[in-house]
């Protein structure tokens, strides 16, 4: 063995104990993946990848994504031996409250870390989004002998990112945009938590790979640093995405390599002894050699790797001015001067046709706006005029047909935003929001601002019937943290929603539209729903209130008519945002709704959530039905006159 071979396999052992001891500490986690999977770990971070750990945010880094989360402490060991601000006493801090080193990756939380995963397949996913990025933002900008856009996104996955059907349908879209900087490695070791794979896995990945129009490729051994090097190399020259099949052996050098034991737990401490004897480890837990710190250290190349990028940049600053400060603006985050007044509208709109409209106002002032569908384009009106469509041949296309996958939307448009450059939105109807809610929920959680477009928002579906009319979905998106759900009212409404959902930087934002066309609102009072919740109309010392959202808000100022011809005077609310209103000073919502008037809350959806403002909830608890949406609403209760009576029943 050379010095350089020895530096190499005790680099990769130190991987590989820095994980074991750590689980064994905390006497949580899975061993297993990161003692197989070491050596990839190694020649990323030490050979592969271009990337700095003193900054770990530098946009001309290569990313790196752990899709298999669960193995967090691969990640966490790599991150800190090649010198990220992520010192031991985290490593040994591994699960604890407050470390840096959750049992799974999150983004934002530890340096290094580039998207949160975990739950199977997403990972995969939203990597195929931080590649689309990467290509379009290449197109848009690269211009001859001036590269300042080019990095490769790699991929650790597992036998279980490939089976949820998240990754099929991300993978296939890879294959057809023909994303050739997606490189994904899979750990082949044929052992999943019930046992064998081959208990419920026995397909031919590679050929369904070959067949999204993929390269594959298949290296034996994943201790053999050569023939992964020799894979890597080629995957790098080939035009299609890459999944190379690394077999590899789960607790590899343990007493329970290629057990299910393996996976999910600790090794016990026999076992690690055991471990340590034969993979000849002499040191103590969490000893690291100091020619292993020395030897893995990339702080220096990664410095001198962006400052070379830095000098690039400053070229390209002098031949394209224009082109160098709209790039930075972008990948700072800053958006361009957008309209603050809504455009004309003169007739009664669905807010899914008032949101095309606004996008036809947006896209051409917002050039790092793009969106998509899944595959309902002409019914969420997410096209906007001049959109051209992108493909592998006109990469600077920033309309993205999805298909239908709901799924692998909301993951890619996710990994679009977390690369940077861009604010992706996509579009389904509410119901389907069912098929993107883990990538809702990740977006939430990673504070990614995705906008989702959902149309088709209530029982005004009409013959649809209640497989498409969503019923429960605006109080389960209600109850995520962290996202934004905004219902407007009207086509003005519609507009401000637009500006609060582009604005809003800390999370994701869902634009719940209606199919049926509903009457304008006054332009200036709609301008209320910058706040989440307004008054709408008054009367003076109203005796109650009447709260409501989207189409419903109509059929509360009808109701309000009915009850002004009885002489009670009524105040009517449109709270678009919950989450929104929640955010503004008391005195402001209590000067909206004051404490001991009664409230009625109006809409067709779930009752549940509304006895946070309200005495009395105009809802629907039940599935709708098939027929025209007018008879649909009468029949089931949404009438002024049900709602006059709910509140007069609050009344006497």
């Amino acid at each position: 063995m050379t010095d350089t071979q020895d530096l190499e396999a005790l680099s990769v052992n130190a991987i590989r104990f820095l994980a074991v001891d750590a689980v064994e500490k905390a006497r949580s986690g899975h061993p297993g993946m990161p003692m197989a999977m070491a050596p990839l770990a190694y020649l990323l971070y030490r050979e592969a990848m271009r990337h700095n750990p003193l900054d770990p945010a530098w946009p001309g880094r290569d990313r790196f994504v752990l899709s298999a989360g669960h193995g967090s402490m691969l990640l966490y060991a790599v991150l800190h031996l090649t010198g990220y601000p992520l010192p031991l006493e985290e490593i040994q801090r591994f699960r604890q409250w407050g470390s840096k080193t959750p049992g799974h990756p999150e983004r934002g939380h530890t340096p290094g870390v580039e998207v949160t995963t975990g739950p199977l397949g997403q990972g995969l996913a939203t990597a195929v989004g931080l590649a689309l990025a990467e290509r379009k933002l290449a197109a848009e900008f690269n211009r001859p002998g001036h590269t300042v856009v080019d990095h490769y996104t790699y991929v650790l996955a597992s036998d279980g990112d490939l089976m949820e059907g998240v990754s099929g349908e991300a993978s296939s879209l890879a294959g057809h945009w023909r994303l050739s900087k997606l490189i994904v490695f899979w750990d082949d070791n044929r052992i999943s938590i019930d046992g064998s794979t081959d208990l419920a896995f026995s397909e031919e990945v590679l050929l369904r790979y070959r067949a999204y129009g993929w390269q594959t490729l298949r290296v034996e051994d994943a201790n053999d640093l050569r023939a992964l090097r020799h894979a890597l190399r080629l995957a790098q020259m080939d035009e299609r995405p890459s999944l190379i099949a690394v077999r590899s052996h789960i607790g590899y050098g343990s007493p329970k390599q290629d057990s299910p034991k393996a996976h999910g737990e600790p090794l016990g401490p026999e076992a690690v002894a055991a471990t340590r004897e034969r993979l000849g480890w002499p040191y103590p837990p969490f000893a690291i050699p100091e020619e292993v710190y020395r030897h893995m250290d990339m702080r220096a190349q990664g410095k001198a790797w962006q400052e070379a990028w830095e000098r690039a940049l400053e070229a390209y600053a002098r031949a394209y001015p224009e082109l160098y400060q709209e790039l930075l603006r972008r990948l700072q985050g800053g958006l361009p001067p957008l309209p603050e007044e809504p455009p004309a509208f003169e007739k009664p709109l669905a807010t899914r046709a008032a949101s095309g409209k606004v996008l036809d106002l947006l896209a051409p002032r917002m050039p790092e706006l793009l969106g998509g569908s899944a595959d309902l384009t002409p019914s969420n009106n997410t096209q906007a005029q001049g959109m051209e469509d992108f493909s592998p041949e006109n990469p600077l296309g920033r309309y993205l047909h999805f298909g239908v996958r709901e799924h692998a939307m909301g993951a890619i448009l996710n990994g679009l935003n977390l690369h940077g450059g861009f604010r992706a939105y996509g579009g389904t109807f509410l119901v389907f929001s069912d098929y993107l809610r883990p990538a809702l929920r990740l977006a939430a959680l990673m504070d990614t601002p995705t906008v989702f477009v959902f149309t088709h928002d209530s029982i005004a579906l009409g013959e649809d019937g209640p497989t498409h009319q969503p019923v429960e979905h605006l109080l389960s998106l209600r109850a995520m943290p962290n996202l934004w759900v905004i219902r407007p009212a009207d086509a003005h409404e519609t507009f401000y929603a637009w500006q609060v959902a582009l604005r809003r930087q800390e999370g994701p934002t869902a634009l719940v539209l209606t199919r049926q066309a509903v009457p304008l609102l006054p332009r200036e009072k709609a301008k209320g729903a910058l706040r989440g919740g307004y008054i709408l109309e008054d009367a003076e010392e109203p005796e109650g209130i009447l709260l409501a959202t989207g189409s419903e808000v109509h059929l509360a100022l009808q109701a309000r008519a009915l009850l002004a011809a009885r002489g009670r005077r009524v105040r009517v609310v449109s709270l678009p945002c919950r989450e929104l209103f929640e955010a503004q000073p008391e005195a402001y919502r209590l000067e909206v709704l004051p404490p001991g008037l009664p409230v009625v809350a109006v809409e067709a959806g779930a009752s549940l959530g509304w006895e946070r403002y309200a005495q009395r909830v105009v809802g629907l608890d039940r599935f709708g039905a098939s027929a025209p949406y007018p008879e649909v609403y009468e029949r089931l209760g949404f009438t002024p006159e049900r709602v006059a009576e709910a509140l007069l029943d609050l009344l006497v």
